[in-house]
């Protein structure tokens, strides 16, 4: 019972390490925190932003300089590949991180570097930031 014990308790400190390695880096793209996000898109010749989220969200308010190409469309990724450059990176946010997070895989994988803001415009606001309606 012992060695039992022992060996799950092994299996789960090995999960929570590798959780903990691969935070910030999922499938090809790399989450940052609001801080990190804002200097990204401060370079606005260099960073496209990308909110992924529907239109009525957008118009409730969204990043000044967003562009909205809704994740859930049947047509997503030839939408991006029409309206964005693919060599430069493209900074990605919806309402709470986790479409954004689906969407960001689907880039990535598709050959976009992708930096995805952890918690969305939810912890954008929350931290003050400026939202522009």
């Amino acid at each position: 019972m012992n060695k039992l014990l022992l060996v799950l308790l092994l299996v789960a400190v090995v999960a929570v390490a590798a959780c903990a390695f691969n935070q910030g880096k999922d499938d090809g793209f790399t989450t940052v925190g609001v801080d990190e996000f804002e200097r990204t898109i401060a370079d606005t010749a260099g960073v496209q932003l990308l909110d992924v989220r529907g239109q009525d969200e957008y118009d409730e308010g969204h990043i000044p300089g967003a562009h909205i190409i809704n994740m859930r469309n049947s047509n997503f990724m030839q939408q991006v590949d029409a309206e964005l450059v693919k060599d430069k990176p493209i900074a990605i946010y919806c309402r709470s991180g986790r479409r954004s997070a689906t969407a960001a895989s689907k880039l990535a994988k598709n050959g976009y570097t992708v930096i995805n803001l952890d918690g969305g415009i939810i912890a954008w606001q929350q931290h003050g930031k400026n939202v522009m309606k």
